[in-house]
């Protein structure tokens, strides 16, 4: 059975990047307003492990700023110290994030050097124009080239996206998502773009220059977003922004789709389809069904708010039992009735059906 994964996250607030993209107040996002002392990487990583059970995949991630655009002597410094984790077998990986256009041979000689695993890349978009509105300061050649860097020093590899920027459109993700797996990274993460505080997409809003996405409008783009990426074998390993202190409606998100649960969302509803799809094709109707399902999965199949078991019920005149089955994988459901199964993995359904 595969591990478990684990990631420590140590937070660099907006180190190493020069550029002040419009939707950006890292200090905001992460909860940090202050420099990242020695002392407290080991602490983190330290009160981290004291609550991971034994035999996890643990990863130490840096998080946050532009990794590779701090000093070298500061890179090495807190890449040296997860090192030691890693030599103890105490973690299974290094992980950071930074910049396309921060990537050359001499900095990933050097990240291999230290052990470094994973390298996730802020790429945002492949639209020109939508990196050029936004203000990022580099171009989609600039990811086109830091990844062919990267495949060739042999780094596990992540691309980040954001959705709803200034001048983007569904036609435009969708088409940056082709562009993504075109690339073939081994995962991919999406956020709908939110309006945060203090920021100057905060001030295109407030004039009126900047629409951000409706939730319903975010949760139908990377919906289409997660197909392409699942028919591509690239796994979706995050949708929208974790929540913190911070990330919410209450304190610094000014408007936009944000919600704790957003890739739930976005799963809930592509099992719908999945559902309304073998319900229809098997003729089901005014009948008693049981969907047997992962632990993990529950909230999934029934949807927000139960409303794929409502939906199912009030359409095809069912009868919805959603319950457990124990060692079934995350990816697979069972659907029953008249004393049949029908086991279905979701990731094989998308790729045959959709």
């Amino acid at each position: 059975m595969k591990r478990k994964m684990y990631i420590i996250p140590i937070f660099i607030p907006h180190w190493g990047c020069s550029f002040k993209c419009v939707f950006c107040n890292q200090n905001l996002i992460t909860g940090q307003k202050k420099d990242v002392t020695v002392e407290e990487v080991i602490e983190t990583i330290e009160s981290h492990l004291k609550t991971i059970p034994e035999g996890s995949e643990v990863e130490v991630s840096f998080f946050g700023g532009s990794f590779t655009g701090i000093p070298i002597e500061k890179q090495n410094l807190y890449l040296s110290i997860a090192r030691e984790y890693l030599k103890r077998g105490q973690i299974q990986g290094i992980r950071l994030s930074t910049r396309p256009d921060y990537i050359t041979e001499e900095i990933l000689e050097n990240l291999k050097k230290h052990d470094v695993s994973v390298i996730e890349l802020g790429v945002q978009s492949m639209e020109d124009d939508v990196l050029e509105k936004s203000r990022r300061g580099h171009t989609s050649e600039d990811v086109v080239n830091a990844v062919n860097l990267i495949r060739r020093y042999d780094f596990k590899l992540g691309l980040q996206l954001m959705i709803g920027l200034p001048g983007d459109t569904e036609e435009k993700s969708l088409n940056t998502a082709h562009k993504i797996v075109s690339l073939k990274p081994d995962f991919v993460r999406i956020y709908p773009t939110l309006v945060i505080r203090n920021t100057y997409l905060e001030k295109m809003y407030k004039e009126g220059k900047y629409t951000p996405l409706s939730l319903e409008q975010a949760i139908n783009i990377s919906k289409k977003m997660y197909i392409i990426f699942v028919k591509a074998g690239i796994g979706v390993i995050r949708i929208g922004l974790q929540t913190t202190d911070n990330i919410n409606f209450n304190k610094d998100v000014v408007v936009g789709p944000f919600h704790p649960a957003m890739g739930q969302l976005v799963e809930s509803s592509i099992m719908l389809d999945v559902l309304k799809e073998v319900i229809e094709k098997e003729g089901i109707k005014g009948k008693k069904i049981s969907i047997f399902c992962n632990e993990r999965k529950l909230s999934t199949v029934i949807g927000q708010k139960k409303y794929n078991k409502k939906f199912l019920e009030d359409k095809y005149g069912l009868q919805v039992q959603v319950k457990l089955l124990e060692k079934i994988e995350e990816d697979k459901i069972v659907l029953s009735y008249d004393k049949k199964l029908y086991p279905i993995s979701i990731t094989d359904f998308i790729k045959d059906n959709f």
